[in-house]
């Protein structure tokens, strides 16, 4: 996976390249035993896929790479009938008349920021040949995918290495759309186990053919590793079996089985249950510029003598046992020596009496905080804007679940958690207790994205898209909840208790619809805990999930 996660030559051309045996998977999938192919790769490297084409039957190959060096690398192999460009795909794409059968490749994972002008200026034309609008959230891989489909005849296939952030992020979103359409089968086939051991990117590979049906289907498979795949039958891609939902924002069902698929679907068709949005309004956190000087423990604060300046604050989820942070709690962490402190100072000229204070502004000077982007940009670096309490919180990346929180305590947060206002004439109690169920969490689960080491992670707006069952008698579970959070009882504890109120008496689901539903939860976390961590940790979630401690 070519991977932009610093600004340097070697990081703005790729330095990962791709393992020979998911090139030749692809070219088996791709050419599939046939010949006289027109195939296309748009973004070669040192040609692997070149190399793996040695041994297959082909008419004509097409290799693009910008970086020199690399596409001097692909030239070398000498393959018979190839043309080495060294351009950039972009330009190659508006400009050609060439078509393809097929296309394959890892394209570069590249911000648009770090894009020259010009290929700024060329992603834009091949999506506005597209239907479809440029973003400056989009990364290059959108644009390879988008150019190359743009670059088939008639009948053809793309097979490329791509982030798996395609099936979740909303940068992506018009992307899923496109392909939805734009193709009749789609197989997706992930890995449990990080393919590029260096870096914590989670990557699948998107397989992709146009037939002129009628038809759209998708199918979801998931394997191991990358040596797996040469265990794996090509045959089983030809006829994908699940129907492509136009409506559906992520791609995240399709991890799932059919029947879960149409379960779910049928919740949200009949639109009986609103989601959190329709009670709530959901916003980052406070964005401090420097979590480590403007949040700080007790003795920082006598130290300075910032007492003025020191409001009341949780920042980690580790400082909320339950599902309400009280007084109580807040003591105890700034007791254990917690940051539960954030200094909310005024104008400097209002702090000409307080020499430590003074004193402790300057020591950030001295260390650079001031220059940071969020603190150059304000009138006064030290004051920081948007620092409203919010009525709940909501952990922003989890582990098992995430919590949604009372702030009982009424304490500031840093942007490691949500803020929530709730809406008039909702109970707070009510809004929160609501969530803890099975069908709130296997929505998290969909809505949110996952990171390598089994982290999830929502933002505001996947927050807001939760289901939740809201009814105003589920005040009564609070107080059980909350103790049994503290209790560290695990989910299912607390779920086998909520369920039976929340959704079988509330809403008349079905003993086995729970079941169905807890299910879905279950394996969307078992699988994002499982990925990436390694064959000997693949009972990971077994382990936490029969923790009763």
């Amino acid at each position: 996976m070519k991977l932009m996660q610093e600004v340097s030559k070697e990081k703005l051309r790729g330095g990962f390249y791709t393992p020979e045996p998911i090139a030749r998977f692809i070219l088996k999938w791709g050419l599939n035993g046939g010949s006289n192919y027109d195939i296309l790769e748009p973004s070669c490297g040192d040609g692997v896929f070149i190399k793996c084409l040695k041994a297959n039957n082909y008419k004509h190959v097409v290799a693009i790479e910008k970086d020199s060096t690399e596409a001097r690398k692909a030239s070398s192999i000498k393959l018979p009938n190839t043309t080495i460009l060294n351009d950039d795909f972009h330009t190659y794409c508006n400009s050609t008349e060439e078509r393809f059968n097929l296309v394959v490749g890892n394209p570069p994972y590249i911000r648009y920021q770090y894009f020259e002008k010009k290929q700024q200026f060329e992603a834009d034309v091949i999506f506005y040949k597209a239907g479809l609008k440029y973003s400056k959230l989009t990364n290059a891989w959108v644009s390879f995918i988008v150019g190359s489909s743009l670059l088939l005849k008639e009948m053809g296939k793309i097979g490329f290495v791509i982030p798996a952030e395609i099936l979740q992020v909303s940068y992506a979103k018009q992307l899923r759309y496109f392909l939805a359409h734009f193709y009749n089968k789609i197989n997706i086939i992930s890995f449990k186990n990080l393919v590029f051991p260096g870096i914590q990117q989670e990557v699948l590979l998107l397989l992709c053919e146009k037939d002129n049906s009628s038809k759209h289907h998708i199918e979801h498979l998931e394997v191991n590793d990358i040596d797996d795949l040469e265990k794996l039958n090509v045959t089983k891609l030809r006829s994908p079996k699940k129907k492509i939902d136009f409506k559906s924002n992520k791609w995240t069902f399709y991890f799932l089985e059919q029947n879960e698929i149409d379960f779910l679907e049928k919740i949200l068709k009949q639109n009986q249950i609103k989601r959190i949005e329709d009670f709530a309004k959901v916003e980052v956190g406070i964005t401090t510029g420097s979590n480590s000087f403007f949040t700080v423990p007790i003795n920082k604060v006598l130290e300075y003598n910032l007492e003025d300046f020191a409001k009341p604050l949780v920042g980690r989820s580790v400082q909320v046992p339950g599902a309400i942070f009280t007084k109580d709690d807040l003591l105890l962490n700034s007791k254990i020596g917690a940051r539960s402190y954030f200094l909310k100072f005024p104008s400097i000229n209002k702090l000409n009496d307080n020499d430590l204070a003074l004193q402790y502004i300057s020591n950030g000077e001295k260390e650079g905080i001031n220059k940071g982007y969020k603190c150059r940009i304000r009138n006064e670096w030290q004051i920081v804007p948007s620092t409203k309490i919010s009525d709940a919180l909501f952990i922003r990346r989890n582990n098992i679940f995430p919590k949604l929180i009372i702030n009982e305590a009424a304490a500031y947060t840093t942007d490691t958690m949500h803020r929530v206002w709730i809406k008039d004439n909702v109970n707070l109690k009510s809004f929160v207790s609501s969530y803890y169920n099975s069908l709130s969490l296997a929505f998290t689960e969909i809505n949110g994205r996952s990171y390598g080491g089994g982290v999830l992670e929502l933002m505001p707006s996947e927050v807001g898209s939760i289901l939740l069952p809201y009814n105003v008698k589920n005040d009564s579970l609070l107080p059980i909840i909350d103790e049994k959070l503290r209790n560290k009882k695990n989910i299912e504890n607390i779920l086998n208790f909520t369920n039976l109120k929340i959704l079988k008496q509330n809403l008349g689901f079905s003993i086995s619809d729970i079941k169905l539903l807890d299910g879905i939860r279950k394996k969307l976390l078992e699988r994002r805990l499982t990925r990436g961590k390694g064959k000997n940790n693949n009972h990971l979630y077994s382990a936490i999930s029969n923790n009763k401690n």
